[in-house]
């Protein structure tokens, strides 16, 4: 199969499908993760149905001082790789191509849910990549759209923005991939030296250490469940070989049920002593959100979470997150 390289519109338009058309939306630069979108888009669309992947460096979502000149453009290599990943169309279309007449003077507002974390270290950022989201979905009039999880906020937005203003198309969110050492792939990550990305683990490590002990505050309150609250209890307890202080689980596990108060601090744990390395790792936010607005959770809170990182090394700043299910306590 040959990917078609298409510029407007109107050529897009021009195609004739059969089945579901899935999109992928990239800045370009694309790497072993817009591969994944790609490869689940066409699954999504099946054989009769059509993968189109656009690439377009947004210049709303960049602010005063961020690297939209920097940003690497890659196109001949961007449709290799989507090639191979199973893309019937690359859509490259120009700036005046997206934003006829300049800047457009209505743009979506991203709301309270924009202003947070990433909105608040890079203000404006989501109302300009919401306006381009939005403005990607006219073009290309996809049935599914895809987008990683690695960028929770903006995938959390994109859903309420099709919620809220009645897109008739399907938002899928695909799981984050990482490389062979826990980093999340991102374009940004070949700025990075060999000493940037050793700190640079850092986040990813974080992240794991906050679901390993958020996993064992489960195991420890699933087995407080299973055995009863009597002497027999705490018998039961010492012939598993547990410790007779075990035998109080119960106990923890009701004062803090879920534990997001031990995910955030094994966390930055490992944060804290990334920021004394060299070069230092240097912290923008680590935080255990509710996915639905993006606010903090409580000690006491039950459902899914995204517990998300942000921070800079170098000159280099990413991102990572990682999804958690608290249950209710029993």
């Amino acid at each position: 199969m040959t990917t078609a390289l298409l510029r407007t519109a109107d050529e897009l338009h021009a195609r004739t499908r059969a089945g579901r058309r899935a999109v992928v939306m990239t800045m370009g630069a694309l790497h072993e993760g817009h591969a994944a979108l790609i490869r689940t888009a066409r699954e999504i669309a099946g054989d009769q149905g059509e993968v189109v992947v656009t690439v377009f460096v947004n210049p709303l979502q960049f602010g005063k001082g961020e690297d939209l000149d920097r940003y690497p453009r890659t196109l001949d290599a961007d449709l290799k790789i989507a090639e191979q990943a199973g893309a019937d169309v690359v859509f490259a279309p120009s700036v005046d191509e997206v934003y006829p007449g300049g800047e457009p003077q209505v743009r979506i507002s991203a709301g309270p849910m924009g202003e947070r974390l990433e909105g608040a270290v890079r203000p404006g950022h989501f109302d300009g990549m919401l306006t381009v989201v939005a403005k990607l979905l006219h073009l290309t009039r996809p049935d599914v759209a895809l987008y990683g999880q690695k960028d929770a906020q903006q995938l959390a937005l994109i859903r309420r923005m099709v919620r809220d203003l009645n897109f008739g198309v399907e938002i899928v969110g695909v799981p984050t991939v990482r490389e062979e050492d826990g980093l999340a792939l991102s374009s940004r990550n070949r700025y990075l030296s060999t000493e940037d990305r050793r700190t640079a683990l850092a986040l990813s490590q974080a992240l794991f250490a906050g679901r390993d002990r958020h996993a064992a505050q489960e195991a420890l309150r699933a087995r407080a469940r299973e055995v009863p609250a009597t002497r027999a209890r705490a018998e039961a307890l010492s012939a598993i070989g547990e410790s007779r202080a075990a035998a109080d689980a119960h106990a923890v596990a009701k004062a803090a049920p879920g534990g997001p108060m031990g995910v955030r601090a094994a966390a930055r744990l490992i944060l804290d002593e990334a920021a004394r390395m060299q070069p230092p790792l240097v912290l923008d936010y680590l935080t255990l959100v509710d996915p639905s607005d993006f606010t903090e959770v409580e000690d006491d809170f039950t459902g899914e979470a995204v517990l998300a990182v942000a921070a800079r090394v170098g000159t280099t700043r990413l991102i990572d997150n990682i999804p958690l299910t608290f249950g209710a306590a029993s």
